[in-house]
């Protein structure tokens, strides 16, 4: 829509020929069933009207992506409730007509992009009389452009929606609550600059310079898809970049916006607005809610029936076969192993299939009593990297009676008592155990608002072997091989800024113009030294940049909701000219920019982690916090804290700062490490069971302070069983 402008004289006709032709559609409700208000997205992100917030939340767990076009800007944000009382958004903005850079051969065509983070905090619910109250900060820790504050309430009669706020800053620019002449700015004196990395979070600043009242009405029509909106702006415009840094225009007829959402479905909205009295502005918004993803299973293997045969003291060796096999396909439990004592059955192996453990081990109750073997009990053991996690008694006699309903309200619990894991006694009968395993995974590296073009992706695909050398020898390897990239646009080599710091991350270019990378390469040693201490030990090409050697420790009791770990290494950086080379130089000479640069040839990385799920605050409940203290690749020292959020469907998205002790000079641009991701249960996307899950992430800049090794295994992910974070059950 760019470059769109209209007759200023008529600023309502195009709206109210929409409106009109919308009304001129036979109503979808009744005055039995009028439609609901369902409040929308902004022009930045987040629930609001146009340009401005207001206090409306969206239900807990909403995500939604939105993209909004005007003459001057376009947005691409998404919004997410990490809880009722907490919206969060991430926004790139692209300006038009406005360079990445002053040095347009470094910008190229690349428009002018800023990364943004806003928040916004619900401090009171609407009641009978009372309106929903909010605050927010938008622009967090950016460049000034968008930055401002705002406490909002908006309150509701029938189809309408009434928000009055207060803003500062970017959303307060008007000034109507200040004496704009008397300062003689734009902004009210308030302080625009910003640390000169960027991303530091300029707390002084917050809630000053120009304040303005803003306010507006939704109105839901009797047409179901069809809301108006009609806001008046707290912003005049004069203060933002197209104007202050690019010379443009963005006159101001009028400080009414007016627009309109029409809903093409339950999960996408089209947004149309006239604002300033002279620009149209349009969007799109689509929405999931990721508290309440649900899988749909089409598995071949239902639950099967409770038919024991007759009773036997020994199964034939096919049977015992039979039975394994079953385990795996049925129960889900593979690489199993199956023994007989005297009195017990024990299954040991690793549940692949079921986050809800309860199903796993009542199949695998079921698939033994089918079999007729006498037993009192079923030991059922589960592993990961042949490691006991965790271990379930099931009593056969109280199993049968749950199976045969011999009481009312019978219950799988009622019969099964996890305990702390115990020594295999028995004789081993069967086992679909496998030393070689293989397999093939697409890779996708993508980056978004670089210089070189807005987005930056490598397409691959990740060959994976793994060998076990007995019980506590692992050799694995991967390969990655390129499909397509477009990194070869990336200029970043030498940093620009002016550090000096080892180039562990920033050498990215370099590894990805390699066709075929090893990506892995390592011996691993795994043991579990007492009931709730966990070791591995490790040496190779620890990761596509880094080989070396190391080792962790974790201390981990069952069913508790925290656990500390410690892991060093020492390692060496990769040579990305070669397959398996390592740097033998630190200092390296760069033809391009005429600047030397340092890369690790030798040094310690390491780290204290303590994890920890705070059960007892309920504003923060099904949340977990991790805290490393240590050092970085660069051999920078200082904390990271990790908080992700589960939702009901398992779906977890969180949160990572790092801060060392790197001033913001030495670190550069963006002045400290930080970045969000989301990690989705296969089982929500497939027609299957699976405890495996996708990962997103996104790290706005990449550079080489509070950079951490990336290590093939870690202990507090294998032994997730002990107290369910990542392989949680869905929540009722």
């Amino acid at each position: 829509m760019k470059n769109i402008k209209f007759n200023a004289t008529k600023p309502w006709s195009l709206c109210a020929a929409v409106v009109l032709s919308a009304f001129s559609t036979p109503s979808l409700s009744d005055e039995f069933s009028a439609p609901v208000l369902q409040h929308s997205q902004s022009d930045f992100g987040g629930v609001g009207l146009m340009q401005m917030p207001s206090a409306r939340m969206m239900d807990d767990g909403e995500l939604t992506l939105n993209i909004t076009n005007n003459d001057e800007y376009i947005n691409y944000a998404i919004s997410l409730q990490l809880f009722p009382w907490l919206e969060s958004t991430i926004r790139y903005t692209q300006v038009h007509n406005l360079l990445y850079s002053d040095d347009k051969s470094f910008s190229g065509s690349t428009d002018y992009t800023d990364k943004s983070v806003d928040l916004k905090l619900n401090l009171l619910e609407e009641g009978v009389w009372l309106p929903d109250v909010s605050i927010g900060l938008r622009d967090i820790g950016g460049t000034g452009l968008f930055d401002g504050e705002y406490v909002a309430a908006s309150k509701q009669f029938g189809p309408f929606d009434f928000t009055l706020g207060l803003g500062w800053g970017y959303i307060g620019n008007r000034g109507n609550l200040s004496d704009k002449a008397a300062t003689n700015t734009t902004d009210c004196g308030r302080d625009s600059g910003f640390t000169s990395t960027g991303g530091s979070l300029e707390v002084g600043r917050m809630f000053t310079g120009c304040k303005a009242l803003f306010g507006g009405i939704e109105y839901q029509t009797p047409f179901d898809p069809l809301v108006v909106k009609l806001e008046y702006d707290g912003n005049d415009y004069q203060s933002d970049f197209p104007v202050t840094r690019g010379g443009a225009s963005m006159p101001e007829d009028t400080p009414w916006n007016v627009g309109i959402v029409y809903s093409l479905s339950d999960w996408a909205k089209l947004r149309l607005s006239y604002e300033r009295g002279n620009t149209l502005s349009a969007g799109l918004s689509v929405a999931t809610n990721l508290a309440n993803l649900r899988p749909v299973w089409l598995e071949d293997n239902k639950k099967p029936a409770y038919a024991p045969k007759p009773a036997t003291s020994e199964l034939t060796p096919d049977e015992w076969k039979k039975l394994t096999e079953d385990l795996g396909k049925i129960a889900g439990y593979q690489e199993a192993s199956v023994y007989q004592s005297r009195d017990t059955v024990t299954v040991q192996g690793e549940q692949k299939k079921y986050r809800d453990r309860k199903i796993a081990e009542e199949r695998a109750a079921l698939l033994i009593a089918n079999t007729g073997i006498n037993a009192k009990s079923y030991r059922i053991i589960e592993t990961n990297q042949r490691l006991p996690v965790t271990e379930t008694a099931i009593n056969a006699y109280s199993f049968k009676r749950v199976a045969d309903n011999d009481y009312p309200e019978a219950s799988f619990d009622d019969s099964r008592q996890p305990q702390e894991t115990l020594p295999v006694e028995g004789q081993l009968k069967s086992s679909s155990l496998s030393d070689l395993s293989y397999g093939l995974s697409p890779s996708l590296k993508q980056s978004f608002g670089a210089s070189e073009g807005f987005y930056l992706y490598s397409l691959g695909v990740n060959a994976g072997l793994t060998y076990n050398v007995g019980q506590h020898l692992v050799l694995s390897g991967g390969l990655y091989g390129d499909i397509v990239n477009n990194y070869d646009k990336f200029k970043y080599t030498v940093p620009p800024d002016g550090t000096h710091l080892k180039r562990v991350r920033t050498l990215a270019r370099q590894y990805l113009d390699q066709r075929v990378l090893v990506s892995n390469l390592q011996l691993t040693y795994f043991d579990r030294w007492s009931d709730n201490l966990y070791a591995q030990a490790y040496g190779g090409y620890l990761e596509s940049m880094f080989a070396g050697y190391g080792s962790e420790l974790l201390y981990r009791p069952r069913n508790t909701n925290w656990a500390i770990g410690v892991n060093g290494n020492y390692v060496i950086q990769r040579d990305p000219d070669s397959l398996l080379g390592l740097f033998k130089d630190e200092l390296h000479y760069d033809s391009e920019t005429k600047r030397y640069y340092s890369v690790q040839t030798g040094g310690y990385t390491g780290h204290v982690n303590f994890y920890w799920e705070p059960h007892f605050i309920s504003l923060l409940e099904n949340s977990r916090f991790k805290v490393s203290v240590g050092q970085y690749l660069t051999g920078d020292k200082g904390v990271t804290v990790d908080y992700s959020k589960q939702f009901d469907s398992g779906v977890i998205a969180g949160v990572f700062a790092t801060k060392t002790n790197l001033s913001a000079e030495e670190y550069g641009e963006g002045s400290f490490t930080k970045g969000f991701y989301i990690s989705i249960p296969f089982d929500v996307m497939m027609v299957k069971p699976s405890t495996n899950r996708a990962n997103l992430s996104w790290q706005p800049l990449t550079r080489d302070g509070g950079q951490m090794l990336g290590l093939k295994y870690g202990l507090y992910d294998l032994t997730d069983a002990r107290s369910p974070w990542f392989t949680r059950a869905i929540a009722e």
